[in-house]
């Protein structure tokens, strides 16, 4: 690392940048429940629910940028009678997850979800591709406000930047939602009569990008 001296000082700078952004993909929880006193009725029970889900979600298969099974379980709920315990019931859940890229079909699929027996809808979360065209942006406006920072700083000084030393990115861009955190909404069906589709507005999202420079400077008169 150079050694600033009165013929070569150096000044040190941070370059921010905030770029706001429309969201590419909005991602979506579903949670199927079942349950019931005899364990393999509850299992084909769950079972139906989860194929039904799927084949709802698979009908939207162009606005649909991924599909994932997660988390599965089927629990036996004891109770106590006199000194031993007994299975009293058996609780089975299963989580999808699903993400759109597609914004006109979302609220279309949320709402049919939300409509199918003991189902519970959560989301949207809405986000940018890791490829997004902000995160280049947001890092070469950081760029340029350091540039500003020291030359603004050298002119201070009369005087003007002379080269460039060194160039840190000191923070992973981070997209963070516009105005708070990202909304989340949930829905347990429970009517048989078909919901209209949601109305859903897709919430901006903010890159933030931080960088830190290192310049020398022309030697000022002070």
């Amino acid at each position: 690392m150079a050694t600033p001296t009165p013929e070569a000082p150096h000044i040190t700078v941070r370059g921010e940048a905030r770029v706001e952004a429309e969201p590419e993909t909005a991602r979506i929880g579903v949670t199927l429940t079942a349950r019931g006193t005899d364990r393999r009725a509850t299992l084909d029970d769950l079972t139906r629910r989860n194929d039904a889900a799927l084949a709802l979600i698979q009908q939207y298969d162009e606005a649909v940028e991924s599909l994932e099974t997660g988390a599965f379980s089927l629990t036996p709920e004891l109770t106590r009678r006199n000194r031993g315990e007994r299975v009293h019931a058996y609780h089975g859940t299963v989580h999808l997850a699903a993400t759109l890229h597609d914004f006109t079909a979302l609220g279309e699929l949320t709402t049919r979800l939300a409509d199918l027996d003991l189902t519970r809808v959560d989301g949207p979360w809405w986000a940018l591709r890791p490829t997004s065209p902000a995160y280049a942006r947001a890092r070469r406006e950081a760029v340029e406000d350091a540039v500003q920072r020291a030359r603004t700083y050298a002119r201070a000084l009369g005087t003007d930047l002379d080269a460039l030393l060194e160039l840190n990115d000191t923070a992973a861009d981070m997209p963070v939602p516009f105005g708070g955190a990202a909304p989340r909404m949930a829905f347990a069906a429970e009517a048989a009569e078909a919901a209209p589709p949601l109305a859903l507005e897709p919430q901006r999202q903010t890159v933030v990008a931080h960088i830190d420079a290192r310049f020398t400077l022309h030697p000022p008169t002070l």
